[in-house]
């Protein structure tokens, strides 16, 4: 089984009960203009960031040479919408790698969450991908990796297989080193109000890292505990707040997604 046990949570639940635009991309991810802008993350195309006429170059340059240049937020997700459509639908989806779609759509709709550090440059990569933890019977957690693909169908059927894949190979640990793509976890038995990653220092690493929690029902709703964390220099609190609405509005309106 998965790291992340949100399924049977929700089983149990039923038993129970600036250089590059980075503006706010129009709202409802089900509009004609959010495909049209979505369209372009087929591509693997990358293309360095303009730092001498970036408007964040000061604040770039700033939090570069910090010991610790990451900050992290936390909130709750109401996932109660999703969890009723995928009910609704009567397919066997994954909750988990539902709400791993729906993060990753909305981390390629925000520009920074696409730009990564290399050389001191800042690439921006037209499209990022994923990696997830996988609880193995062993309690020893191993890696999965899947594509982005604005196909809510076919992303649950490429996500799967990986996680699939992982679950029955040889359960040894092997982080990819690539860096177009989210890092995600799941934290399933703790509805967690703060969180922090391990990091090392040495690295040039500035691939943002999420993380999700156990479910807790407040008033009605089923919350999920979300963490982000990313890297100072290359965005700021402002583009973490436009992700997070980004994906309340989807969260939302889920089914907008399905066939999509």
């Amino acid at each position: 089984m998965d790291w992340v046990y949100n399924d049977y949570e929700l089983k149990d639940n039923k038993r129970a009960s600036a250089a590059l635009n980075t503006q706010l991309p129009p709202k409802g991810f089900g509009s004609h203009s959010n495909k049209t802008i979505l369209g372009r993350y087929d591509s693997p195309m990358t293309k360095h960031l303009d730092l001498e006429n970036w408007i964040r170059r000061d604040v770039f340059e700033f939090f570069l040479g910090f010991d610790k240049p990451y900050f992290n937020i936390c909130t709750h997700l109401d996932v109660t919408n999703l969890l009723t459509m995928l009910s609704d639908r009567g397919a066997k989806s994954s909750v988990s790698l539902a709400y791993h779609y729906y993060a990753l759509r909305a981390a390629n709709e925000i520009e920074p969450f696409r730009y990564r550090l290399q050389a001191g440059q800042v690439l921006v990569y037209d499209v990022i991908h994923g990696g997830t933890t996988v609880l193995l019977p062993s309690e020893i957690f191993t890696l999965a990796y899947f594509e982005y693909d604005a196909s809510f169908e076919k992303f649950m059927a490429g996500a799967q297989r990986a996680m699939n894949e992982a679950l029955s190979g040889d359960g040894a640990f092997r982080p990819n080193p690539r860096d177009d793509m989210i890092h995600f976890t799941t934290l399933p038995w703790v509805s967690f109000t703060s969180f922090s990653h391990a990091r090392n220092w040495g690295r040039e690493d500035s691939v943002p890292k999420i993380a999700f929690g156990k479910f807790k029902k407040v008033d009605g709703r089923t919350l999920l505990p979300f963490s982000v964390e990313v890297h100072h220099a290359l965005m700021d609190g402002l583009h973490v707040g436009r992700y997070v609405t980004r994906l309340e509005e989807a969260l939302h309106e889920p089914e907008k997604f399905i066939g999509s």
